[in-house]
């Protein structure tokens, strides 16, 4: 097999998928510009296109016609581009003079070839730990990352700490201002597999996004297997065509099950899509994810903002609330917002303790539970939790 010649030809669409892809974990700022590459081996199997920017990588394979076995880097992005807007006919791919020739139909692209001399060397993939269907993996990381924190300083809280014991996985991140929790089941290769692991939130979510909910396939998640799980320090993912391994983050999550309360003085049930048109129109006053004040009475639930320079509004919302007479609690609404969107059923409930403590968000259960014999209720069994920070209120 030569580097820097190739000869084959492929469905477009099939390319096109492919390109897109892979060139959308390649990076765009200034670095290597050998990293911008899409790496097309080209074997009797037909092809193989990956990404690599020492941090993720990407492989997938496609069925071709190839004519002369070779592997060859180009620019990822702007081969995606070009594929993506070709006439919907067979793509030949040939090398020429250090060129890569694209031809579909009359279109004809040349596109200079990058050297691979400098390319680093692909991670592989890790051994299978287990498997996961595929819509119950996408679902719960995107339940679970939207708590995740973006500042790169507090890398223990830019991932997803996840949690295997057994057949059981928890899903975990916080940004210190709101906490997610997902539990879930899978198939462990090994049944006593135990581990602990930090993976980048964004990644993580950027990849679960891409996964195709509709293969019958549960998607592979390869950490290692017996005593080197996370070992590697590389997260896999495996689906149909497609792989991608991702640097774990080196750090310590925190601590979060003293955050979780077990037990609240109130709780609220309330239909999410009101609420959230409730929140959106009363936010117009007020400045992007500033204070919004929520008065729980009995029936209902009542909705202000204000903007200093912008006036005030107000909205009120039927809502089942049980417990204390009333409570007047604050919260960030774009927090609020997030975990809304992220509650699976058509009512949330809301756990309260105080209006200085956090309150918790979960799916609406099959039965609300009943007060104690102390006047508090137990927090019911959910599979996913969104913890609020409150907001302090004024005076």
């Amino acid at each position: 097999m030569d580097d820097n010649n190739v000869s084959f030809r492929v469905h477009k669409d099939d390319l096109s998928d492919a390109v897109a892809w892979v060139a959308r974990n390649l990076p765009t700022k200034n670095t290597q510009p050998v990293l911008r590459a899409v790496v097309i081996t080209a074997d009797d199997n037909g092809l193989e296109l990956a990404g690599f920017d020492y941090e993720v990588s990407t492989r997938v394979r496609v069925s071709a016609e190839v004519s002369e076995p070779g592997r060859v880097a180009v620019a990822g992005k702007l081969m995606a581009d070009i594929v993506s807007n070709m006439p919907a006919k067979p793509v030949e791919v040939s090398v020429d003079n250090s060129r890569l020739l694209l031809q579909g139909g009359s279109a004809r692209f040349e596109l200079p070839l990058m050297p691979l001399d400098d390319y680093p060397q692909l991670p592989t993939l890790p051994e299978v730990t287990g498997t996961l269907d595929t819509s119950t993996f996408v679902n719960a990381v995107t339940q679970v990352a939207s708590a995740a924190g973006r500042d790169d300083t507090l890398p223990m809280l830019t991932g997803v700490h996840m949690e295997i014991s057994g057949n059981q996985v928890k899903l975990a991140a916080t940004d210190r201002f709101r906490l997610a929790l997902r539990s879930l089941e899978w198939e462990p290769v090994s049944g006593n597999v135990e581990a602990k692991l930090l993976i980048p939130a964004k990644t993580l979510l950027d990849n679960a996004r891409t996964l195709d909910t509709h293969l019958e396939e549960p998607v592979e998640i390869a950490v290692g297997n017996d005593e080197n799980v996370g070992g590697d320090g590389l997260f896999g993912l495996h689906s149909g065509n497609r792989e991608t391994t991702t640097r774990m983050l080196d750090a310590e999550f925190p601590n979060i099950a003293p955050l979780l309360p077990k037990t609240h003085t109130s709780m609220a049930s309330v239909e999410i899509a009101p609420l959230v048109e409730a929140i959106r129109r009363v936010s117009l006053v007020a400045d992007r994810n500033a204070q919004l004040r929520m008065h729980f009475q009995q029936g209902e639930v009542t909705l202000y903002a204000s903007g200093a320079d912008s006036g005030e509004a107000s909205e009120s919302l039927q809502c089942a609330f049980t417990g204390a007479d009333e409570l007047l609690i604050a919260f960030n609404s774009g927090y609020l917002r997030d975990g809304l969107s992220v509650i699976p059923t058509n009512r949330v409930v809301f756990g309260f303790t105080e209006a200085s403590r956090p309150a918790i968000m979960i799916p609406e259960p099959d039965e609300m539970p009943e007060a104690g014999a102390d006047g508090t209720f137990q927090t019911p069994a959910t599979d996913f939790t969104y913890l609020l920070m409150p907001v302090r209120l004024p005076g």
